[in-house]
């Protein structure tokens, strides 16, 4: 087996590491970032931990504050014109997975103009005008060290994949006091969406021995840590831990593949607007049922390193433990399905063909241990809608 195995050339983890971005910026030779961020950041105030110590290293940086959750082509669009007005050298994504991502596509579009459509996958986006340095404020996404970055073309409301080393971070800052203020129900939905990325690059087609390892070290700390950080979220140890768990997660998928999660989740993100955390809980438990017996000695490995199984169950155990204990958590966690979210049944099933067409096309159900037709994704779509189970 040959893995191509990518990450960023720098990562600073632990808290308060936020503090030494200057320092970072000097040892690649960089001095004239633009902050690619959100309004709560700017409102919240808690961008001012990346700005004060550049401020206090001289360095004046630019602010990009109008991304948006789930990003759009036209706000990438946006912010190149943000890149296109300033002598910049680098820019910095700082927020949850939308700034970074958004930051990653900015620099692949200033670099090759055109559209953000033109960079979807199969392109490989292998350049960038210039570096991108991450700092999640979330233990989620991962983005901080994927060369992935996940657009929506805002005129056929379709979540686009990029992928190539032009997303890849030249580096990330990992600081889990950036977490402290983050709500319950983002520290929830971020947390399952890790453990997503853990399970997908754990059982994928393209999973290889590097990405096992970052994959099940993250699962163990997701399994262990995250009702935790969820129910206490000052409690330092939990967010930690879920801030590496989140961050090896990313760099799991990264070197190995998502799968038919997130295939089924960017439509429902497109369409619905629901965030890509939140949408992949939606779909974790039914899509795992489906999928397990597909590869059921891997599905089972997780489930015991995800403290749902012992370690002395046999797979076939394990395996059925890890569907039930993923119910249990979303149950944990108050994770709604997509009616309790509010989205309206007959918008819902009227979008089910295009959702299907759509995952399919993103490439990412075909990583899957079980290959689903349309028709299976069709039925899983109704299955997450009613709760009840698909004969798929």
């Amino acid at each position: 087996m040959i893995a191509n195995i990518a990450s960023p050339r720098m990562m600073l983890v632990g808290g308060g590491t936020v503090r030494q971005i200057a320092e970072i910026l000097a040892k690649f030779g960089l001095s004239r970032p633009l902050v690619v961020t959100d309004p709560f950041m700017v409102s919240s105030g808690l961008v001012r931990s990346c700005l004060e110590p550049l401020e206090q290293a001289g360095i004046q940086a630019g602010v990009f504050s109008d991304t948006i959750p789930e990003p759009t082509d036209t706000i990438v669009e946006n912010g190149v014109i943000a890149i296109q007005g300033g002598a910049y050298d680098c820019l910095i994504g700082f927020g949850g997975g939308s700034p970074i991502d958004t930051a990653k596509a900015m620099a692949i579009l200033a670099l090759g103009g055109g559209k953000m459509k033109d960079y979807k996958v199969p392109f490989a986006a292998d350049r960038g005008a210039m570096p991108v340095i991450a700092i999640p404020t979330t233990a989620g996404t991962g983005s901080e060290c994927t060369r992935f970055t996940v657009i929506t073309d805002h005129e056929r409301d379709e979540k686009m994949l990029i992928s190539g080393l032009g997303a890849l971070p030249l580096a990330a800052i990992v600081d889990y006091e950036l977490t402290f203020s983050v709500p319950p129900r983002t520290t929830a939905d971020t947390g399952v969406d890790s453990l997503t990325h853990a399970l997908e690059a754990y059982v994928s087609k393209r999973a290889n021995p590097f990405s096992d390892a970052l994959a099940l070290a993250a699962m163990e700390l997701i399994g262990k840590h995250l009702r935790t950080a969820y129910a206490e979220p000052r409690n330092a140890e939990a967010r930690e831990a879920m801030m590496l768990g989140a961050t090896q997660a990313g760099l799991a998928f990264s070197n190995s593949s998502v799968a038919l999660v997130h295939g089924m989740s960017r439509p429902i993100g497109a369409h619905f607007h629901v965030p890509h955390g939140l949408s992949n809980a939606m779909l974790l438990p039914a899509i795992t049922r489906f999928s397990v017996g597909a590869a059921e000695a891997r599905y089972a490995e997780a489930s015991r390193q995800s403290g749902f199984a012992a370690l002395g169950d046999g797979d076939a155990i394990a395996a059925a433990k890890l569907v039930s204990g993923l119910e249990q958590l979303n149950s944990d966690l108050g994770v709604p399905t997509p009616a309790a979210y509010g989205i309206d049944e007959a918008t819902w099933n009227g979008k089910l063909d295009l959702m299907a067409e759509q995952a399919l096309a993103s490439g990412s159900p075909g990583n899957n241990p079980r290959v689903p037709e349309k028709a299976e994704i069709t039925a899983l779509y109704r299955e997450v809608w009613t709760g009840s189970r698909s004969n798929a």
